[in-house]
């Protein structure tokens, strides 16, 4: 099911002065996958994985096949996965996934990561793209897991 209405035209970039999104997809593998294999220990303490499933090891084959389904949900509108990178260098520095919320029709679930060389971020990503979310998508309402008065 959609998030947005069809008429909706969804963002393909948000850039700020520390960061720069845009749709996560196969042509970022390498990178993305240096960026979180190297930031696994930090990005399960970070709020919205703590105690999930992901990250863990595996192939790149499989980084690119998780990253071909995030290109496809993005396409169809059905959830929203940004890679987050670096605005001097281009390195993928985090990502940022918009998933349904299950407990509140026509919200979202927020959830970022960024590697640990840019722990600085994790709240000033969190809090711009969630400021985003609220401001320039049509979602009745913005979660971020572990944050929020109720825990996803």
């Amino acid at each position: 099911m959609r998030l947005v209405p069809g008429d909706f035209d969804v963002p393909v970039r948000f850039e700020t002065e520390s960061f720069v999104l845009e749709p996560l997809g196969p042509e970022h593998n390498d990178r993305d996958y240096g960026a979180w294999s190297s930031s696994i220990d930090h990005i399960q303490t970070t709020p919205g994985f703590i105690g999930g499933r992901w990250p863990h090891p595996m192939p790149l084959s499989e980084n690119l096949a998780d990253l071909e389904r995030h290109r496809a949900e993005f396409e169809a509108g059905t959830d929203f996965a940004y890679t987050v990178l670096d605005p001097q260098t281009d390195d993928v520095i985090g990502c940022v996934y918009v998933d349904p919320d299950p407990r509140r029709p026509g919200g979202v679930v927020v959830r970022s990561w960024v590697r640990v060389t840019h722990s600085n971020l994790d709240e000033p990503l969190r809090d711009a793209v969630v400021d985003w979310l609220r401001r320039d998508w049509p979602f009745a309402s913005v979660a971020v897991p572990g944050l929020d008065s109720h825990d996803l």
